[in-house]
């Protein structure tokens, strides 16, 4: 194997790869929009299937908007879900929750008194 034939093969795995991206993106779009009738998710998935370039192209032309959109959302939507299990791990977060832990910790010794401070100006701050 020569070293054109290496680039060569490099080169079809990317458009290997870039392809296989396009289409799981658009399937999972097609599944994720409410919009659309089950017939017409139906004549997308078999267009797909037959003619898949065109139609990739096509899909995204006619519904670029819709899948930002739908892509936006559940980002967020994941975000959020990632914030509030986060926050339930973290457990009370109000400054005043904050400062009293910090008092604890400091009349067991767990931390001076500077560090107390540290952490009561970062809880009224934040």
């Amino acid at each position: 194997m020569n070293f054109g034939q290496v680039l060569l093969s490099m080169l079809f795995i990317f458009f290997a790869m870039c392809y296989f991206m396009m289409l799981f993106s658009i399937v999972v779009d097609l599944f994720r929009n409410h919009d659309m009738g089950g017939v017409a998710k139906a004549i997308w998935i078999i267009a797909l299937i037959f003619v898949p370039l065109i139609t990739m192209l096509a899909y995204v032309i006619v519904n670029s908007k819709g899948m930002a959109s739908r892509n936006k959302a559940s980002a967020d939507q994941m975000q959020k879900a990632q914030e509030d299990y986060i926050k339930s791990l973290a457990g009370s977060t109000s400054a005043t929750d904050q400062i009293a832990k910090g008092a604890e910790l400091l009349s067991s010794g767990a931390i001076t008194q500077a560090e107390f401070d540290a952490l009561k100006s970062k809880a009224l701050a934040g």
